[in-house]
């Protein structure tokens, strides 16, 4: 086995096995140099592993939606909700096995956008959508929603500014590029390192 070295990266389609983690695409990636890789390292309390599966779920089961295109910086904590039981409604936050089942919420899914930047280090909250082309920063801790192509940082992580203005967003998320044939999606990769926008939109109507 190669020694693992931080200029390699883990390919998410290659090595995910959980159930509850669905991959689109082939070209997400985890630096995976100073940990044990992303399932074991990364991600929290999903169910689904080799000894949770065995389990009966207590509910609604959460996933792991991730993009396509998706940059997850080294040491990243993504938190599912495979052991919230902690009530905060109730007076105990305490797990009491005689009321473990009614003390199960499910938070949802959680979701990565596609072309979206997860910092090193930082900290997702399950049930938090990250939107496409987003990007949170080294250290922070995501409770709440990412707009597309917001940046965000902090604990709780807020925007520090939009990568491009608002008419430009909009314009790149009616594109929906990141849903492109691999033959299309090249065709126009060129353009993606780039900000012209029009320039890119004239290639998209080349295309369909």
């Amino acid at each position: 086995m190669s020694e693992k070295h931080w200029s390699k990266t883990e390919l998410l389609h290659q090595t995910v096995t959980n159930p509850n983690i669905l991959v689109k695409g082939t070209h997400s990636y985890y630096s995976h140099c100073w940990d044990n890789g992303f399932e074991r390292s990364v991600v929290r309390y999903l169910h689904g592993d080799t000894v949770s599966q065995q389990w009966e779920p207590l509910g609604p089961l959460d996933r792991l939606h991730i993009g396509d295109y998706v940059c997850i910086g080294a040491e990243a904590v993504i938190l599912m909700g495979g052991n919230h039981t902690h009530r905060i409604d109730w007076l105990s936050l305490y797990p009491f096995m005689e009321t473990i089942q009614a003390s199960y919420l499910s938070k949802g899914d959680t979701s990565l956008g596609d072309g979206c930047w997860i910092g090193m280090r930082a900290m997702l909250m399950p049930g938090v959508t990250i939107g496409e082309g987003a990007i949170v920063a080294a250290g922070s801790v995501v409770t709440a929603d990412v707009e597309p192509y917001a940046i965000v940082g902090g604990n709780p992580a807020r925007m520090i500014k939009r990568r491009f203005a608002p008419e430009t967003i909009a314009r790149l998320l009616a594109l929906h590029i990141y849903d492109l044939p691999a033959e299309a999606f090249a065709s126009i990769q060129p353009l993606l390192a780039s900000d012209d926008i029009t320039a890119l939109e004239q290639a998209m109507e080349g295309i369909r």
